[in-house]
């Protein structure tokens, strides 16, 4: 693979074209605004998502889709996860049959319940699906500092091909053919970082959130093994890895966002003064939804859903969690 495109310039796109131009690869990047475009190409930063990176002159940036997937042999999808079905639609005249798209992702779309994986294969049936997933800082991976993540893809031909075209030393890609698990994990551990924020906003110490982190792998074991997931993806990059991260670190949109509701600020004025998408806040109310469908029992889950959705209340929410039978671990 030479020329790859990719759709969105947030902050993970924008550190993805870094990855890919640092492989080798010819790269165009796909904007929404003209501003983040202009910025692009002009001084080479992404001053709107991904401001202090300086970028590759060699990375160009366009808003046209058919100008960004000319020629291009694989296609990046960096767009927020509740968008990706909008911005698939608009896509998909310019896929052409057989080049393969990259989902990167992580969330559960709000009323349908379904994955990135199966909006893509509803929308663009003849493309072939890979989802890029794992513990990374788009701002790190951008500076090339040192990251491992996972891709996954039924077809071995294609993960390879991928794998190949845009790993590096320094971005270590590691195969899987679990495409389901590589996407749960990452949707839920989102949703399990707000509730870890939430821990640490309060006071709650240390003890407290390693409870969460590993009782919250539980709950994302249990909905991915009930999709058709298999455990052992969740016990690695994109499941326990991705999760370790996000929960630990104020540069995790969804920890710190929960960092702030659990030191008592309003979710608006939150979200209101983000230019980022903190995909957990929506992530909550899919995978409650899709937990209920299931039948699967995702109590911290579900306690943020309550938090961000349905205005419970937060020391209360705690006390519920609190006062559960603890039961038998394996069980539990």
């Amino acid at each position: 693979m030479k020329k790859i495109s990719i759709i969105g310039a947030g902050a993970w796109g924008t550190a993805l074209a870094a990855v890919a131009c640092r492989a080798g690869m010819d790269v165009v990047i796909q904007a929404q605004e003209e501003d983040v475009a202009r910025a692009i190409n002009d001084s080479h930063e992404n001053t709107t998502f991904l401001a202090g990176v300086t970028l590759d002159a060699a990375i160009r940036a366009t808003t046209d889709m058919a100008d960004a997937t000319a020629g291009a042999e694989a296609v990046i999808l960096a767009a927020p996860a509740q968008f990706l079905r909008p911005v698939m639609e608009n896509l998909k005249a310019h896929l052409t049959p057989g080049i393969p798209a990259v989902i990167c992702a992580k969330g559960i779309e709000l009323d349908s319940g379904a994955l990135m994986s199966e909006i893509a294969a509803e929308v663009a049936p003849q493309t072939p699906i890979a989802v890029l997933s794992g513990p990374t800082f788009a701002a790190e991976v951008a500076r090339d500092l040192p990251a491992a993540v996972t891709l996954a893809a039924e077809d071995e031909k294609i993960a390879t091909q991928l794998s190949d075209a845009l790993g590096t030393n320094r971005f270590r890609i590691y195969r899987s053919d679990d495409v389901i698990g590589a996407q749960v994990g990452g949707a839920v551990k989102n949703v399990l970082a707000i509730g870890c924020g939430i821990i640490e906003g309060r006071g709650l110490g240390d003890n407290a959130r390693a409870a969460l982190i590993t009782r919250g792998l539980a709950e994302i074991v249990r909905l991915g093994t009930a999709k058709g997931a298999k455990a052992e993806t969740l016990m690695g990059l994109c499941g326990i890895g991705d999760l370790v991260l996000t929960c630990n670190a104020m540069q995790s949109r969804n920890f710190s966002l929960g960092v702030a509701l659990g030191q008592g600020e309003p979710l608006a004025d939150i979200l209101g003064a983000r230019t980022s998408v903190a995909e957990g806040v929506f992530s909550a109310a899919s995978v409650t939804e899709l937990a209920g469908r299931l039948n699967i029992d995702m109590p911290i889950s579900l306690a943020v859903d309550g938090i961000l959705n349905h205005f419970a209340d937060i020391d209360a929410s705690i006390e519920g969690l609190l006062s559960r039978p603890a039961g038998v671990e394996e069980k539990a």
